[in-house]
């Protein structure tokens, strides 16, 4: 299969699914609608919304401008010779979040095991359907296995800190990229329009706050007052009906309460200076900086703990669940691992 081929399949799968998504009347549009309504019966997290969210982030950026500007950085992938077996390990805290390493294998020539998290198996399963259909070429490239892995080359695993380190333990002896636990932060000057704080909203609220990419720690000016986020944000305040955010809410807010620590409460999302990186579900932690210079600093010390950051002179608000195809999770190219010949003598 040709890089243009393989190229012009995502570009047509990118199509679909925005025609499906806008309601155009294609072969896979009502199967589509189906997966987005019922995803959350089998993980309450997949609300439609989020899923929808999620397929239309995919949609927009499967454009043949896109895939083609994103190739043109790998010329090694033209020819990439005798493909490589690669074991996919998909993690499923928010829907398809293994797509893009779904992408990167096939579109880079190598063939995919992928093993789908068991609360994310139904929706990369039906992508891969949509693309088999496109180039059925595609179905002797792409394998699902909801059992051990076996008879790869090389290995990408997504998880926790926790699973991170039975990753190791498994697949360290092959190549291999390895993820670990990652959050997303915003940086606010003090002067960001109404619009730029409701889109950091957006940062912080899209997928429950589950996601690597969503904000789960704003640094703010000293002197500035968090309190003048809480109008701007009551159009996500519906996000306390969904149960198991709720819950989140309740028991933090308990505990703070117990324990007597300072917070603010929204009535949907708690407040709460800490410095740490890594809030819970249904908290927002914020830490004051005194000058910029002193955080761009701290910062890059803990750029291995940071998957993207929002805000002026950073990603705009409101696009930290809208990667580029270029935007790799934790900074590591994969076509880059993928295209490298160097695997254990293999190639």
């Amino acid at each position: 299969m040709t890089l243009e081929e393989r190229t012009g399949s995502f570009a047509e799968l990118g199509q679909i699914l925005r025609d499906s998504l806008e309601g155009n009347n294609t072969k896979y549009s009502g199967a589509l609608q189906n997966l987005i309504e019922t995803q959350v019966l089998k993980n309450p997290w997949f609300t439609p919304d989020n899923v929808r969210l999620a397929v239309s982030a995919i949609a927009e950026e499967l454009t043949p401008e896109n895939i083609g500007k994103w190739v043109s950085a790998y010329p090694e992938i033209e020819d990439p010779g005798s493909p490589l077996n690669i074991a996919v390990v998909m993690a499923g805290n928010i829907p398809l979040v293994g797509f893009h390493d779904f992408l990167s294998v096939l579109i880079s020539g190598n063939n995919l095991l992928a093993k789908p998290s068991s609360r994310d198996p139904d929706l990369i399963k039906f992508v891969a359907g949509i693309l088999t259909d496109i180039n059925p070429l595609f179905e002797k490239r792409i394998a699902f296995t909801d059992t051990y892995l076996k008879g790869f080359d090389a290995v990408i695993a997504t998880g926790s800190n926790n699973s991170s380190r039975y990753f190791d333990y498994y697949f360290g002896k092959y190549p291999h990229i390895i993820r670990k636990n990652r959050n997303s932060i915003a940086v606010l000057t003090g002067d960001e329009s109404d619009n730029e704080i409701i889109n950091l909203g957006k940062d912080v609220f899209s997928y429950f706050g589950l996601g690597c990419r969503s904000v789960s720690k704003i640094f703010i000016p000293e002197g500035y007052d968090p309190g003048k986020l809480f109008p701007l944000w009551d159009e996500f305040a519906d996000i306390i009906n969904h149960h198991k955010y709720a819950n989140n809410y309740d028991y933090n807010k308990a505990v703070y309460l117990v324990n007597r620590e300072s917070f603010r409460d929204t009535g949907y999302l708690l407040l709460k200076e800490n410095e740490s990186l890594s809030s819970p579900v249904a908290v927002l932690y914020y830490e004051y900086y005194r000058e910029y210079s002193q955080l761009s600093r701290r910062l890059e010390s803990l750029k291995d703990k940071i998957q993207c950051i929002t805000g002026r002179e950073y990603i705009p608000f409101g696009k930290a669940q809208s990667p580029h195809l270029w935007d790799y999770a934790d900074g590591i190219d994969t076509i880059e691992f993928l295209s490298k010949k160097i695997f254990t003598g293999l190639l």
